[in-house]
């Protein structure tokens, strides 16, 4: 057949050029891949002598492509190794479908789909030709994500891509995840068969692990491959039909912007000039005469790169012309490929859906922060209605999805004008009107069931090591790097992708369950799959699209979901990094960032603090026996999902003071108010733990003693009708006992860090947070934390330096501490005096950081003290301390001028306590004998002493011993 004229890029005829002869290497290969077809297509019947050469072949030439480079060069440009390639993996992937899950025909009927238990039956009976036909895909899907490492990696792409091989790409993938995902119960099964459906498993995991290194390799540096990969995955038919009014979030049409992303894949279908020379070559001299492995297919956009020039309608922009362009939009034009071609962008569904989901504070500031009147009315609103927030079990399709609503549809944009000038873009949500409906239960918020898209499944099947490719793939598809090129319409085409990512459901299923991989790997920050996904929430960012993914992520029943929890981790592992080199306060990236931490706050203000909250103080309700436990809403684990979401942000607030110029605004913000109330709603909701408890430790010796004394015989220890076990204690405690530990240290250090002087100054403390703290009535909150509590261990050394920062330069606080301390006990907590004829009674103690009371004997004011034993240091160590009594006010009153002293208050008489007057007169001897203290040790030691003292007062607690009080009895032995 004579051939035909080609374009004029291409070579010339085949009458003039025959083709090149082919290599060892690929004589050897594509004959290899020849018999292998045959072996999975019946035709011819291959032998096992045969498919032992082909097995030879496939791995001599994996090998060399691994370690030969010129090898790996001229495969890589070879037409027909593409196409072979092609062939073979469309005669496998119906003959492995067949043999591991039934037939192709019953995987899109419900009805005639085989269960878990038919496709084991299906696998351990098809098990030696899996295994072997297995073994050489993954070798030839190797192969093939080798030879697209190449200097020019373009080319071969350019004719993955001509063959069409992309598209058997997509398809192993499905296959190998329809296998994988299948929930396979190995219980019923014999040890061999779970053996063999184990290493079959094992294989298809490492075939889909192959094929995503082969896509990543396949898109690297290539916008084209990139938008054809992204919207085959994106667009999910499945999904599109489930959602034929286009997408509640933002009145997006999915089916629109994938006629249009269709269109600018069409107009950027031209090939590279090597690759079109190569694929114009082949179709003259190989297959316009009928050699194998046969005509490329001409299916697609792409074929007018190789066919003769006037065969097909070619569409595509000329590559030559670099003239820039404003994109028109053209409302009236009736061809839908040309009013895309005049707009120039990929899509304007995708650029108006974003113009109306992004921050609505991108432009400019309209959207205030809510104040701190409308957080506790909002936390007044949870309180009252925190049982009927759980009680729902429907969901209203008006308050469903949008990201600035409760669950509501976007607003217009007038009214979303002025709903944004009075802060209800963010705290709309909140209105009391919708408190009772806005959360509500939801059985498919936790993605059960079938999932849409592609590579959403992926993360639940594969492990850390396995899945990198995965988050290589989409960080490549989306991240912005700095430096890339633009389109002619001024186009950023990975900004665009970023968009496409979140707009669609497949793609915002896809994050979730990335998101959700790292809690269930618990990856660490230094992991590169935490690396990887905190640069894809990085390109997220640069979209201003972090509060919709905030909000996309959303499970009504939770107060804060896994999802968000993890993407708050990211944020601010994202934000730490900056302060490393913090970028200028003027510039581009800081308002950025101070925009996405505005948009946090109002959700820590507006939702996070109330609800938990409310939560605290429902336990204080039943601590206090004013309500049932049963009453309580949520079990344990989501008490643990609340307390880890809120450790989130308050390890973002942490990292967020380190800088001065990001921690001026939670001054402004006023956070004081949401941590002083949360340390308030921990102090009346969850009892402090002791680290000693001697009414444990003596029943715990009473059954260690009672234990001891049974008959000993050989049945000791095992359970029995004379002698059982005790029952195991309980796996946890009650969710109304929840301790929300670890909480207050961390508040503590974001005090101590807000009242820290400002840049440049060691002294005083910040006098706008000292304002806050005491108009929040904050003291008494921190002075509470300084009595030992094993659930915040570290909370006494932490609250120390946080009064440090109150006290210095405020005399305001001086003073309300100093009426703390002037106030008196009551007279019937006083001593009896010498000489009433009373017996010195005994009464009961409490001791920071033990349970319960201890009992102790008043000794009179004139009666001498015993003897203290000398013990040693080393025994000693572990001893508890008793707090400072009442009745050493003087000592008191001279630790207080002590740390004045310290503070550089000498010479202010204004802020030196006056000495107390006590009962025995001995306050003044006291203070005149204290020894001179001048370490740094002692300054905190005295503030710490301060503090307890003014916290029992506070508190009202029972304290009616002096210095000479001692232990006596059993109550002595509680170490």
């Amino acid at each position: 057949m004579a051939s035909t004229a080609s374009p004029a890029e291409a070579a010339p005829p085949a009458a003039a050029t025959p083709h090149r002869p082919l290599s060892i290497e690929e004589l050897c290969f594509t004959s290899a891949m020849s018999c292998f077809e045959g072996w999975l297509k019946l035709d011819p019947a291959i032998g096992p002598r045969t498919m032992a050469y082909v097995t030879k072949f496939i791995s001599r030439t994996l090998e060399k492509t691994h370690n030969l480079k010129d090898v790996r060069e001229v495969l890589s440009k070879s037409v027909e190794v593409w196409i072979w390639l092609t062939r073979d993996f469309a005669a496998a992937i119906p003959s492995l479908t067949t043999r591991s899950i039934g037939p192709l025909a019953s995987l899109n009927d419900p009805d005639k789909g085989v269960t878990p238990l038919e496709s084991t039956a299906l696998i351990t009976k098809n098990y030696p030709s899996l295994k072997e036909d297995l073994q050489l895909l993954i070798k030839l899907m190797h192969i093939a994500r080798n030879l697209l490492v190449v200097p020019e990696p373009e080319i071969p792409q350019d004719l993955c891509a001509a063959a069409q091989f992309d598209q058997m790409l997509y398809q192993t993938i499905i296959l190998c995840i329809n296998v994988t995902s299948k929930a396979y119960d190995g219980d019923v099964l014999e040890e061999a068969a779970r053996l063999k459906l184990s290493e079959i498993t094992e294989l298809y995991k490492k075939l889909l692990v192959t094929c995503l290194q082969q896509a990543h390799n396949w898109i690297a540096k290539n916008d084209r491959n990139k938008m054809a990969f992204w919207s085959t995955v994106l667009f999910d038919d499945d999904a599109l039909a489930d959602e034929p009014d286009g997408n509640v979030y933002g009145d997006f049409r999915p089916d629109v912007a994938k006629t249009e992303v269709q269109n600018w894949f069409e107009r950027n279908s031209r090939f590279c000039d090597k690759a079109r020379q190569l694929l114009t070559e082949y179709e003259n001299t190989v297959a316009s005469k009928g050699s194998p492995p046969g005509h490329l297919p001409c299916i697609s956009p792409l074929a007018w790169n190789w066919l003769p020039e006037g065969t097909v309608r070619v569409r595509a922009d000329d590559v030559t012309d670099d003239t820039k362009i404003t994109p028109q939009w053209k409302e009236d034009e009736p061809d839908k490929f040309e009013q895309d071609k005049a707009y120039g962008r990929v899509s304007r569904e995708i650029d108006t859906w974003w113009l109306k989901t992004r921050d609505p504070n991108y432009d400019e500031w309209v959207v205030p922060m809510p104040t701190v009147e409308f957080a506790q009315q909002r936390t007044e609103n949870c309180k009252a209605n925190l049982v009927n927030r759980y009680a729902h079990s429907y969901r209203t399709a008006e308050h469903e999805g949008s990201v600035h609503s409760a669950e509501g549809a976007s607003l217009p944009g007038g009214v979303a004008d002025q709903e944004g000038k009075d802060g209800g873009h963010y705290v709309h949500e909140y209105n009391d009107d919708m408190i009772e409906e806005e959360d509500i239960d939801d059985d498919d918020s936790y993605g059960e069931g079938p999932m849409n898209g592609l590579l959403t499944e992926v993360p639940n099947i594969l492990d850390p090591k396995q899945i990198e490719a995965l988050h290589m793939i989409v960080k490549s598809c989306i991240l912005d790097n700095a430096g890339l090129a633009l389109s002619r319409a001024g186009e950023n085409l990975q900004k665009t992708r970023c968009r496409m990512f979140l707009a669609l459901e497949c793609g915002r299923s896809l994050l979730r369950e990335i998101l959700v991989f790292i809690a269930v790997w618990e990856k660490s920050e230094q992991s590169l799959i935490f690396q990887l996904t905190t640069q894809i929430v990085e390109a997220i960012h640069h979209s201003a699209l972090v509060p919709y993914a905030w909000q996309s992520l959303r499970i009504p029943k939770d107060i804060i979901s896994p999802a968000q929890t993890v993407l708050l981790r990211l944020v601010n592992n994202m934000f730490r990094a900056r302060n490393n080199d913090p970028p200028p306060a003027d510039s581009k990236e800081h308002l950025r960032d101070v925009k996405l931490l505005h948009f946090l706050f109002i959700q820590f203000r507006s939702r996070i603090v109330p609800e938990c909250a409310a939560l605290m103080h429902l336990q204080a309700q039943i601590r206090n026996e004013l309500c049932d436990p049963a009453d309580f809403p949520v079990d344990s684990w989501d008490m643990e999902r609340a307390k880890d979401g809120i450790q989130q942000f308050l390890e973002l607030l942490n990292t967020v003071i380190e800088v001065p110029e990001t921690r001026r605004y939670l001054i402004e913000w006023e956070a004081t108010y949401e941590l002083l109330t949360l340390l308030k709603g921990l102090e009346a909701g969850v009892p402090k733990k002791p680290m000693v408890d001697p009414a444990n430790s003596a029943a715990h010796r009473q059954q260690q003693a009672q234990h001891a004394a049974r008959h000993d015989d050989h049945d000791q220890g095992y359970d029995s009708e004379d002698h059982p076990l005790a029952p195991p204690p309980p796996l946890e405690e009650p969710a109304h006992k929840y301790p929300w530990a670890g909480i207050k240290g961390q508040i503590l250090h974001i005090l101590a860090g807000l009242l820290q002087p400002p840049p440049g100054r060691s002294s005083p403390g910040n006098p706008e947070v000292q304002s806050q703290i005491l108009r929040h009535n904050g003291i008494i909150s921190l002075l509470n934390c300084c009595v030992y509590d094993d659930h915040n261990r570290y909370a006494r050394e932490r609250v120390q330096i946080c009064l440090k920062w109150l006290m210095d330069g405020s005399e305001e606080a001086n003073k309300y501490l100093r009426e703390l301390i002037a106030t008196s006990p009551p007279p019937n907590l006083r001593p009896p005096q010498a000489g009433d004829g009373q017996t010195p009674p005994t009464t009961s103690l409490r001791i920071d950081g033990i349970a319960g009371e201890v009992k102790v004997r008043l000794r009179a004011p004139g009666e001498a003290a015993p003897p203290k034993p000398v013990v040693p240091s080393s025994s000693s160590a572990g001893a508890g301390r008793a707090l400072p009594p009442l009745a050493s006010a003087a000592a008191v009153a001279a630790a207080v001028a002590d740390i004045d002293s310290k503070l550089g208050n000498t010479h202010d008489s204004r802020n030196t306590l006056p000495p107390m007057q006590g009962g025995a007169g001995s306050g003044t001897a006291s203070s005149a004998t204290l020894p001179p203290r001048s370490r740094p040790e002692e300054l905190l030691r005295d503030i710490i002493t301060l503090a307890d003292e003014a916290a029992r007062l506070a508190m009202g607690r029972r304290l009616d011993a002096d210095e000479t009080e001692e232990e006596e009895g059993e109550e002595e032995d509680f170490m």
